[in-house]
């Protein structure tokens, strides 16, 4: 019967890369990916399946027509660049929370918005947008999620908090 006699020198860096690569993983979060033009994202403890917005057309038309989102649902904006953002509550038919994120997905700020009149048939485009309330990031961002309105109050979120996102993934779909 042969017998097998390993040289610890040698075997020794072996075991060492094969520890390191079963524990490379271990307590990092897998990143988030796009499936269907959707994203799971968890904020503070919760998951929210969130619609990819990444173009400009997608991203004027946000939840507008829509009549309803349940609470486990979301959308998350996707922006080439960092800047000062500003949202409306065009033609949206219920309130939405909204979150918006540094380019490192840091809240920098949230607010409540709630419906507004929808277009006056005697109004114009321009008129209408005008008189909407306008809801700022005060600070640059990249990346906004809107939810159901009232989520915020469950959250527990505060300016400065991160929410872990896949900034690879929404920037390679970006235009």
């Amino acid at each position: 019967m042969a017998q097998i006699v390993m040289n610890p020198a040698k075997s020794l860096p072996v075991l060492l890369v094969l520890l390191y690569t079963l524990l490379a993983g271990v307590g990092c979060s897998q990143p988030q990916a796009i499936v269907d033009g959707k994203m799971d994202i968890n904020i503070a403890g919760k998951t929210f399946v969130c619609d990819v917005v990444a173009d400009e057309a997608s991203r004027t038309k946000g939840l507008g027509d829509r009549r309803s989102m349940s609470e486990d649902e979301g959308m998350i904006f996707s922006f080439p660049d960092s800047r000062i953002r500003t949202f409306v509550m065009r033609d949206c038919y219920f309130d939405i929370d909204i979150i918006f994120l540094d380019s490192a997905g840091r809240i920098v700020a949230m607010h409540a918005m709630k419906v507004e009149e929808p277009k006056r048939e005697d109004e114009s485009q321009l008129q209408y947008e005008l008189r909407l309330q306008k809801y700022p990031s005060r600070f640059n961002a990249q990346y906004v999620i809107e939810l159901k309105g009232g989520m915020l109050e469950t959250l527990d979120l505060e300016e400065g908090d991160q929410i872990k996102l896949d900034t690879e993934a929404l920037q390679a779909v970006t235009s």
